[in-house]
């Protein structure tokens, strides 16, 4: 089976794309606006609709292979691509991606993906969001074409077995994080809440905000729970604030703090992600290994999660070997091609590394499907809820999807 034509449509996303560095520089807000004048290339506001391109794969039996390129909210910060808009990168797709792919046999979804990853036009390797979503239609096309779920070829291709069962969701708050925290206790979401500490104003001078959010999530669990059964791991993101508060290398202070919380949430287990922003790759790197060593070394049970700073393949397989935090997020649009994604979630798990495929609440349905199928394939030890912040739409998504694959295999299996 070849692949006959390439077709894209624009689309949107499930938020937004932001202007991370004028957000940093003081952009007040109005309503769900920012106001003021964007200072990064490509934006023409400090906050604008997300977007993304459908690529269609036809196939010679006529059925139709889909994915979405789509990039993460801060587009364009943080050494990123620039900011992606459909109509800079369609006509890229439907000539020099479009001539690369026509003709190809749908033998192997790694050969394909690989060959697009490494596809370069005037010398310039292809943007993020387009080897992103190109490799899902991919993805999709291999399996349409053997008659197969996409996680069964990915387990095919990469010698794995299928999870037969869920693998936990990860939801995330944004700022709502109480309203919010009571919808992901009402669905018995099994990660939560995200809870977004940006800022030491919201973490607290000494941490005090954090710690009383932490204390009326567990009172709000015990309250709320639809059964005895149901311990969430408490997951929250603090961008760096814990650092900020008290010194981004004082291990020893970071620690005592996080044994303040870990009794708080007591019996829940506590993830903190993003301790500290360290300004650099190799100085995180140092501090996450550093206080996930005095962690370990007190019997302090708080896992630390890596995100800032670890963005490509690469960082990750460097962050895993040095032990830089007790869990990695793989963002899966800012490794490019999904099989990246996938190899990600491989070796940190052959590394003993926690493995959180994560991604953007700016992606779409149709990439978060092809996201759900990898981890259920890859055993990823939790997904994100995605797209969008509103935790219903997202958590929908991801669970249906794996409530199907399931089903599907299990009825295969009868």
């Amino acid at each position: 089976m070849k692949i006959k034509q390439l077709i894209c449509s624009p689309g949107r996303t499930g938020f937004y794309f932001d202007d991370q560095k004028a957000i940093k520089q003081g952009a007040k807000t109005d309503g769900n606006m920012y106001l003021g004048e964007p200072v990064t290339e490509g934006f023409t506001k400090i906050r604008q609709a997300g977007e993304a391109i459908s690529v269609m794969l036809v196939l010679e039996n006529g059925l139709i292979a889909v994915g979405d390129c789509c990039a993460v909210q801060y587009s364009g910060a943080g050494g990123r691509d620039p900011l992606f808009l459909a109509e800079t990168f369609m006509p890229l797709i439907e000539n020099d991606v479009a001539k690369a792919l026509i003709g190809e046999e749908l033998d192997s979804f790694r050969r394909l993906a690989k060959k697009i990853d490494e596809l370069h036009v005037d010398g310039k390797r292809l943007h993020t969001a387009v080897r992103y979503g190109v490799s899902q239609a991919i993805l999709d096309a291999v399996a349409k074409a053997k008659g197969k779920l996409m996680c069964d070829v990915v387990a095919e291709e990469y010698g794995l077995k299928v999870s037969d069962k869920l693998v936990p969701i990860f939801s995330q708050s944004g700022d709502d994080r109480y309203n919010n925290a009571d919808k992901m206790i009402m669905k018995s979401v099994p990660v939560m809440p995200h809870g977004l500490f940006n800022s030491v104003e919201k973490t607290g001078e000494s941490g005090e905000n954090l710690l009383e959010y932490v204390k009326w999530l567990k009172k709000r669990i015990e309250d709320f729970a639809l059964s005895e059964d149901y311990r969430p791991i408490l997951h929250i993101d603090c961008y760096g604030t814990i650092g900020q508060v008290f010194g981004e290398s004082n291990y020893k202070a970071m620690a005592a703090y996080l044994k303040t919380l870990e009794e708080a949430a007591a019996p829940l287990k506590l993830r903190i992600e993003g301790p500290m922003d360290s300004g650099s790759r190799e100085k995180q790197m140092q501090d996450l290994a550093g206080l996930r060593k005095e962690l370990d070394e007190q019997n302090i049970h708080v896992e630390t999660v890596a995100d800032e700073w670890c963005n490509t393949l690469e960082d990750i397989k460097l962050f895993a070997d040095a032990k830089a935090g007790h869990m990695i997020q793989i963002k899966t649009p800012d490794l490019g091609s999904i099989h990246n994604s996938i190899e990600a979630v491989i070796y940190c798990k052959e590394k003993g590394v926690g493995a959180y495929q994560g991604g953007s609440c700016n992606e779409t349905n149709i990439s978060v499907k092809a996201c759900i199928h990898c981890a259920m394939a890859d055993g990823a030890d939790q997904v994100l809820s995605k797209p969008g912040m509103g935790v219903d739409e997202g958590y929908m998504l991801c669970y249906n999807e794996m409530e199907r694959i399931l089903a599907l295999k299990k009825a295969k299996a009868v």
